[in-house]
């Protein structure tokens, strides 16, 4: 979802500036120091579902991330050219799944803002599952529930590990996003078919 379909630079702004900001207030110590703190933290977490976490990090860090993601909910939107994607998607006879990483809260709030749950014939987060997209086990949980053909499934993702995961359960078509955040330039070097945005797959 995030860096797929909607634009990562809500994400990025998040958790790099906003919650390090307010993690620095609370614990009165400089921006610079509550970065280089928070990013060891992330780095430790990345790709385990602690990370998509919003409970977790709640916890850990002692501020209401949650809140920060309320206050800022006028940067969240959909990458160039992807609600297109979307009502053309709908439109045909294509089942369209969303397989996302998000936290329900997070996701519920960017479906509120976008109304992008609309698009699809069903919605599965990692965290119905305990465990993340990174992991084989959520596939075969995913296929419990959505009773997919690895061989004619397209999954679109930003994340390489992510891919990776999905092509080790055997899914054949495969695209990474090669520009998840508007802020930044595009991605290159990815080992699957890069697109910029999911606009670019239309005809």
């Amino acid at each position: 979802m995030d860096g797929t379909i909607l634009d990562l630079a809500f994400d990025n702004y998040v958790w790099k500036d906003l919650v390090p900001r307010r993690y620095a207030a609370a614990k009165k110590i400089s921006f610079e120091e509550a970065r280089d703190e928070l990013f060891a933290k992330y780095e430790a977490a990345q790709g385990d579902l602690e990370w998509y976490c919003l409970d977790h990090w709640n916890e850990r860090l002692g501020i209401d991330v949650v809140k920060i993601h309320h206050d800022v909910t006028h940067k969240i939107g959909y990458l160039p050219g992807a609600l297109e994607f979307l009502r053309a998607v709908h439109a045909s006879d294509t089942r369209v799944v969303l397989a996302t990483n998000s936290h329900p809260d997070t996701l519920d709030l960017k479906d509120a803002v976008t109304g992008l749950a609309d698009y699809f014939d069903g919605v599965y987060s990692s965290h119905n599952y305990g465990h993340a997209k990174e992991a084989q086990a959520f596939w075969h949980a995913l296929q419990d529930d959505v009773d997919f053909d690895v061989e004619t499934t397209l999954f679109v993702d930003d994340s390489q590990s992510v891919l990776r995961s999905a092509q080790e359960y055997g899914i054949r078509m495969l695209v990474t996003v090669n520009r998840p955040d508007t802020s930044e330039p595009m991605r290159h070097g990815s080992e699957f078919r890069g697109v910029e945005g999911v606009g670019d797959m239309l005809p």
